[in-house]
């Protein structure tokens, strides 16, 4: 009885003390970062330039400039923000080279009417390099080409053709 009741006391300890720290580790809140922006950098070989054309085409707004930085904002209630670092920057952080046709890298730029943009930059005589096109995907969209050789997508999200993702199931 005395082997019993020692048993069952060291049960009862052991699964106390779980509880104890099963209740204790949940009730700790996991911190979490606070970010204030998330944005690219591309490294370009002409940083006036992609000032110029981004301002212009793109209405974005100079947030921070300095003469081998400029951080861009879109404005507006959501605004999102890019960046263009000279490659001749001073800081030299461990990056790639330059943008180029063939860095395999675009930007995508989601707005609220493809076409209307389309034809607002278009008649202001900004060169188009894909014109505008509904996709099977969903997506209504046309692309330009910035200063770097960077390929900008502009899309506006549409209903997908009846059927098109039921072919590309994800996979687990």
């Amino acid at each position: 009885m005395k082997k019993m009741i020692l048993v069952f006391l060291f049960i009862n300890a052991v699964s106390s003390s779980y509880a104890q720290q099963k209740t204790d580790s949940s009730s700790q809140k996991k911190t979490t970062m606070s970010y204030q922006d998330v944005y690219s950098v591309f490294i370009t070989k002409d940083l006036k330039a992609s000032k110029e054309f981004y301002t212009k085409w793109f209405d974005f707004e100079i947030v921070f400039e300095s003469g081998f930085f400029i951080l861009f904002s879109s404005g507006g209630t959501k605004p999102l923000s890019i960046a263009f670092m000279s490659e001749k920057h001073p800081s030299s952080p461990p990056s790639n080279p330059a943008l180029n046709s063939k860095a395999g890298v675009f930007l995508t730029l989601q707005v609220d009417d493809a076409k209307s943009f389309y034809e607002k930059l278009k008649k202001a005589g900004l060169k188009i390099y894909y014109e505008l096109k509904d996709e099977p995907w969903g997506q209504r969209r046309f692309g330009v080409i910035d200063p770097n050789e960077m390929y900008i997508d502009i899309v506006e999200q549409i209903e997908p053709e009846k059927g098109f993702w039921e072919k590309y199931p994800a996979k687990n």
